[in-house]
C-alpha cells in the first residue's frame, strides 16, 4: 500500500482532489431538494402504509414483525461483508432481549451477541447521544476476540495506521484495485468529533436525509480496522429509528442493501470520488429505502399468515418435531421438504421422520407432492377462506 503523501494539503487547497474528504469544503454536503422531493414523499407514503397495517394488529403480533425485521438486519448486515449467521442463533438472541416468546432458544456464540448487541443498542436506544465510548463499545462487541478472521486489530479504538492508509481494495495481491482511500489517522479525532456534533445537535436536513448522509458520512471516515461498514449501517438504522420517532423496527434497509449489494458497493465508490454534492447518493438510499419498507409488507403478511395458522390449529396436539419443522416450513423454508431432511433437522430417525409426517398428512396439515419414492415431498395445505 502506498502511503498518503504531503500533496494531500495541495490537492484539497487547488479542488483538485481524488476524494470527496479532499475537497477545500469538506464537509459541506449540497443537495437538490427539488430532486429529492419526490423520493422523500414516495418512502413517506410507503411507511405510512406499513404503520397503518400494523396500527390494526395486537401487540404479539407487532413484537413477531419488529422481532423478524430485527432478524433479518442482524443477519444481513453482517451479510453484506461476506459473514454469515446462525438465523435461529440470531433469532434467539433478539427474542431474548426483547423478551419475545419463540418457545425452545437457540444456542448463541459471542459474535452473533455482538451484532445483536449493537443493532439493539442503535435502535432501541436511538434517543441517546452517539459518542465515541458508545461507538467504541459497538466496534468491541463486533470484534470479541480482538481478531478479525486471523489478524489482530485495534479493538474499541481508532485505527491508527501503523501498517499504511486505511484502504478499501478488491483483486488478488499484488493485482488490487483500491476502491477508496480514508482520512489518515491523525485526522480521525478532529474529524469524528465534527460528525459526532452534527450527528447529536440539531440540522437543517429532513430526518430521512440526515440518515442517507450519516451513513456515507460514516463510511467516508472509516475510523476502524474493521467493521466500519456495518457500524455505518447501524449509524443509519438509529438516524432511521429517530426519524421514525419509534425505537421498534419494522422494517430493514440492510437487508435491502444486501439484496443490492453490487449496487451499494458502487454508488458508495461513485459518491466519493465525485464533488460534496451528493444528490445521486442520497436518491439511491430514499430507493433503497422505499424497497426496504415495501418489503417488510410481505414481511408482515408472513407474520399474519403464521398467526393465522398456529389460530386454526390451536386445538390440534403437535409433538415437539412437528412444532420445529411446521415453523421453519412457516418461516420460508428453501427448498422442498422430504423425510430424509426432516430426519436431520429434527434429529430423528428415517422412520420416526416419516410417522411424523404421516400423522400431519392424516390430519390435513401437509400435504404430498405429486412426485413419488425419494422424489417425494410435503408442503403446507392453504387454510380455509
Amino acid at each position: 500500500m502506498c502511503a498518503v503523501n504531503a500533496d494531500d494539503n495541495l490537492r484539497m487547497d487547488s479542488g483538485d482532489y481524488k476524494y470527496i474528504r479532499q475537497a477545500g469544503d469538506w464537509p459541506n454536503w449540497r443537495f437538490d431538494m427539488a430532486a429529492l422531493a419526490g423520493p422523500m414523499a414516495e418512502v413517506s407514503r410507503a411507511q405510512g402504509m406499513l404503520l397503518g397495517r400494523l396500527a390494526d394488529v395486537g401487540m404479539s403480533l407487532r413484537d413477531q414483525a419488529s422481532l423478524a425485521a430485527l432478524t433479518e438486519d442482524v443477519v444481513k448486515t453482517s451479510e453484506i461483508e461476506g459473514e454469515q449467521l446462525n438465523v435461529e442463533s440470531v433469532r434467539s438472541s433478539i427474542a431474548r432481549r426483547l423478551g419475545v416468546d419463540i418457545g425452545a432458544l437457540a444456542p448463541v456464540d459471542r459474535h452473533v451477541e455482538g451484532v445483536v448487541e449493537m443493532v439493539l443498542d442503535a435502535t432501541a436506544n436511538c434517543q441517546a447521544p452517539l459518542s465515541r465510548e458508545r461507538l467504541f463499545g459497538w466496534h468491541a462487541a463486533l470484534f470479541p476476540t480482538g481478531y478479525s478472521g486471523l489478524s489482530r486489530i485495534k479493538v474499541g479504538a481508532w485505527r491508527d495506521d501503523a501498517s499504511g492508509p486505511m484502504q478499501v481494495v478488491s483483486g488478488p495481491i499484488g493485482r488490487q484495485r483500491v476502491h477508496f482511500e480514508a482520512p489518515p489517522a491523525d485526522r480521525l479525532e478532529t474529524e469524528t468529533s465534527r460528525f459526532l456534533d452534527w450527528l447529536n445537535g440539531a440540522s437543517n436536513e429532513s430526518p430521512l436525509l440526515k440518515a442517507g448522509l450519516g451513513h456515507l458520512w460514516f463510511v467516508t471516515l472509516h475510523p476502524f480496522d474493521d467493521g466500519n461498514g456495518r457500524i455505518a449501517r447501524a449509524i443509519g438504522d438509529l438516524l432511521l429509528a429517530r426519524a421514525d420517532g419509534s425505537p421498534q423496527r419494522f422494517y430493514s434497509l440492510s437487508a435491502q442493501i444486501q439484496r443490492e449489494r453490487k449496487a451499494y458497493y458502487d454508488i458508495l465508490e461513485h459518491s466519493q470520488k465525485r464533488s460534496l454534492d451528493v444528490t445521486e447518493w442520497l436518491v439511491w438510499f430514499l430507493d433503497t429505502l422505499h424497497r426496504a419498507v415495501d418489503q417488510a409488507q410481505h414481511m408482515l403478511d408472513a407474520v399474519l399468515t403464521k398467526a393465522r395458522f398456529w389460530q386454526h390449529w390451536a386445538s390440534t396436539p403437535f409433538n415437539e418435531r412437528q412444532l420445529k419443522l411446521l415453523n421453519k416450513l412457516l418461516d420460508g423454508f428453501e427448498g422442498k421438504l422430504t423425510s430424509s431432511k426432516w430426519a436431520t433437522m429434527a434429529k430423528c430417525s428415517p422412520d420416526t421422520a416419516l410417522r411424523d409426517i404421516n400423522v400431519l398428512l392424516a390430519r390435513g396439515v401437509l400435504h404430498k407432492s405429486d412426485a413419488g419414492g425419494r422424489s417425494t415431498s410435503y408442503a403446507l395445505n392453504e387454510l380455509p377462506a
